[in-house]
């Protein structure tokens, strides 16, 4: 497996940056996740990196070198973070629990899933255009998507985020089949926000990760002004292991023995007590996984 990639975040008009981003992976599988803490609720910030930590602990116990099911193992590692917020917030008696969006994806048998709860978003570029996108959970997408129509409503209001008291809801996409050159990008609505789809793909499609993601960061910022949000963009190129490419500095992960897991995702930032996954919330996650797994297989037999 070979990719390059670059990560960048920026405050923008915000008193303080709750967006979190990193990367892991083992011989065969590379993780990459994206949060987004919530303002208007208590430690964003500690949502957003709980939520990487249960992402990131996850992979790193079920990816020997990969993960048995990609649309499972991303579905079950979503509700493990939410569940893992849920579970900070009870043991400190929060009134309300800190939230956060996510949206992660999983590089795996060169092809790509992925998964994302809120209005973070994940961009695949191939051959100079966009060949997807993921669709926020927001008013305004839902409405826009035909999904139902709006009444007297914030059309931005996001209506699911990891931490909030009821079920997130989440999409699982993918896979698709990776060629030379595909590149990702997994960002805040602080680059989203201001700056154009068709921009954001032009700038990825016409030079590499290592330049298009400042760029990008910094036509962002500049758009959003004093008032502007947060900006936290990751971006990784994937090639094909027989092809060299000078200009790029990639990560090859053929060499590594079936055991090693890499990560740039910090340890904690909050106690010692959370590193490690609550085992009753994986547990949980995975039931819960599974069985949206089985009723959706009924309804397409039916």
């Amino acid at each position: 497996m070979k990719f390059s990639v670059f990560q960048l975040t920026r405050r923008g008009g915000r008193d303080k940056n709750e967006d979190r981003m990193g990367y892991c992976y083992t011989r065969e599988a590379a993780l990459f996740v994206l949060a987004d803490g919530m303002g208007g609720h208590p430690e964003g910030e500690v949502a957003a990196q709980l939520a990487l930590q249960a992402m990131s602990a996850m992979f790193q116990r079920d990816a020997k070198p990969t993960v048995a099911n990609p649309e499972e193992f991303l579905g079950a590692a979503l509700l493990a973070a939410h569940h893992q917020i849920i579970r900070y917030a009870a043991e400190r008696g929060f009134l309300d629990s800190p939230r956060t969006t996510l949206v992660a994806c999983l590089l795996q048998d060169n092809q790509v899933t992925w998964v994302h709860c809120g209005d973070s978003r994940l961009y695949v570029v191939r051959d100079g255009s966009l060949l997807t996108r993921t669709r926020d959970h927001s008013y305004a997408e839902q409405q826009a998507s035909g999904v139902f129509k709006l009444g007297n409503v914030n059309r931005n209001v996001l209506f699911t985020c990891l931490g909030s008291p009821s079920r997130p809801v989440f999409d699982v996409g993918g896979p698709i089949k990776l060629q030379q050159g595909d590149r990702f990008l997994l960002c805040s609505d602080g680059l989203w926000g201001t700056v154009e789809d068709d921009e954001i793909a032009g700038q990825l499609a016409s030079k590499p990760v290592s330049e298009a993601v400042p760029d990008l960061v910094e036509l962002a910022l500049v758009r959003g002004g004093s008032t502007g949000d947060n900006v936290t963009v990751i971006s990784a190129e994937w090639q094909m292991p027989t092809v060299v490419d000078s200009h790029l500095d990639s990560i090859t992960t053929d060499l590594i023995s079936e055991d090693v897991f890499a990560s740039t995702i910090q340890a904690s930032l909050v106690d010692s007590s959370y590193d490690d996954l609550d085992d009753d919330a994986i547990e949980r996650s995975i039931a819960e996984i599974n069985a949206a797994i089985a009723r959706s297989s009924a309804r397409r037999q039916t």
